[in-house]
């Protein structure tokens, strides 16, 4: 069996764009990209999901609190799951809020960090193949347009920097916005249709990389 851990923000954890027609907070366990890629990849292959909301690359939130900052939680959540096939490394949305002040570049820099964090583990512990996602650009609508402001034209920039990190260290790279779309109701998370796309564009990345 291939084990294979996603690690993410809201994203990778199921929040959905709409939560009252998603019937709650978090999509349903079916309806999430994880479940619908570890449907497509079968049993042969075993996702572990780390989404938490709020999680950033490497930033601590001054309002959502420390723990929301991924670097602080990577090693341990690696050890804890070791041995693992590889890696699906999903953040950057949160990044984007205008308390941060951050650009495109510093984004990239950060997910970088934790790509380093990831190949150095691995010389310890054993190959471990990464597949970067850049998340799709978002809307600046709905109850969160204050907090994101600014970022939809940051978040368009993304992908050629993700790209660009992603071959400085090593690593898979997939553009998430080529396949689907942030939500037009709160213009952060992604509907049940664009879930069900993503995971299997997933599972085809993950089934390639350990083929």
């Amino acid at each position: 069996m291939k084990t294979v851990l996603c690690y993410g923000d809201s994203n990778t954890y199921g929040s959905p764009g709409n939560a009252a027609a998603a019937g709650g907070y978090r999509h349903a366990y079916a309806n999430r990209w994880t479940s619908r890629a570890q449907q497509t990849l079968g049993s042969e292959y075993h996702l572990i999901v780390e989404g938490l909301p709020g999680r950033t690359t490497v930033h601590d939130d001054p309002i959502e609190g420390v723990y929301k900052n991924g670097r602080r939680t990577l090693l341990a959540i690696l050890e804890s799951h070791t041995p693992l096939d590889a890696v699906v490394l999903m953040l950057g949305t949160n990044d984007l809020k205008a308390r941060f002040g951050l650009n495109a570049g510093d984004i990239a820099a950060g997910v970088g960090v934790l790509l380093k964090m990831i190949n150095i583990f691995a010389l310890d512990y054993g190959p471990i193949k990464t597949i970067l996602i850049c998340p799709p650009p978002i809307l600046e609508v709905g109850a969160m347009a204050g907090m994101f402001a600014g970022g939809a034209a940051k978040s368009e920039l993304l992908p050629s920097a993700y790209r660009e990190i992603a071959q400085t260290y090593g690593a898979a790279f997939l553009d998430a916005g080529t396949y689907i779309q942030s939500s037009r109701d709160d213009g952060i998370h992604f509907d049940t249709a664009e879930h069900v796309r993503l995971g299997q564009v997933v599972a085809s990345s993950i089934s390639a990389l350990l083929a």
